[in-house]
């Protein structure tokens, strides 16, 4: 059981199903903030703070796609899972593009979906208790995120707030895979043909920055995304 309860909101119109979800959910601990209406659900996600949302595409008035599109403008960060009954591949595709976290098909199983929210929820938590200090050591540099400056030895490098965010995103997931989408839905809000090809302009003005450390390298993983290794 979580001893803080994570705040989930809801959107599904469907009354059964939307019940059924909402007790489910509340029997495992977490706080849900069911909406009906696609017309009121923007309006609700603005009174509070959330850790999730459960979208349904399939919505009458205002479709959950929309929706999406509309919280992502306010909010770059909090998970977003689909349920639709649609499971056509564009429909998958134009939902992650949109920046879904996960993409489940109806009907489905209950368990698969608690274990689902668990997995997201505790890559948040764990991004966030790795991301307290705005000090970190890359080998011989020291990157301050809040300053946006990269020191190494006598030399102090500015960076600009992409350049800071990509880096601190490759910092948090060290050694490990940062997903291309991720970053991309993270820094730029959107996941296209341009915002790509400048993210990779920005990791090659990182790679010169932390040059001087043959410790260091980032490395490009076809089809995936990026790994900042560092040997100890």
């Amino acid at each position: 059981m979580n001893s803080k309860k994570n705040r989930v909101f809801l959107l599904e119109d469907d009354p059964n199903f939307g019940a059924v979800m909402k007790s489910y959910l509340e029997m495992n601990s977490y706080l849900v903030y069911w909406v009906k209406d696609g017309n009121a659900a923007l309006k609700e996600f603005k009174e509070r703070n959330y850790d999730l949302c459960i979208l349904d595409v399939m919505l009458p008035n205002v479709d959950g796609f929309t929706i999406a599109s509309s919280i992502r403008k306010i909010d770059s960060k909090t998970p977003i899972i689909f349920l639709t009954a649609k499971s056509m591949k564009a429909d998958i595709v134009k939902g992650f593009k949109l920046g879904a976290d996960d993409y489940i098909t109806k009907p489905f199983d209950s368990d698969l979906l608690l274990l689902k929210i668990k997995a997201i929820l505790r890559r948040e938590n764990n991004m966030n208790s790795e991301s307290v200090d705005s000090e970190i050591n890359i080998g011989n540099y020291i990157f301050d995120y809040s300053q946006r400056s990269i020191k190494y030895k006598n030399n102090l490098y500015k960076l600009s707030p992409k350049e800071s965010e990509l880096l601190h995103l490759l910092c948090i997931h060290k050694n490990r895979v940062l997903d291309r989408n991720e970053a991309l839905q993270r820094i730029w809000k959107e996941n296209s043909y341009f915002t790509t090809r400048s993210m990779d302009v920005f990791i090659t003005k990182l790679r010169k920055y932390l040059k001087e450390d043959q410790n260091i390298e980032i490395c490009n993983i076809h089809g995936s995304g990026f790994i900042l290794k560092i040997q100890n």
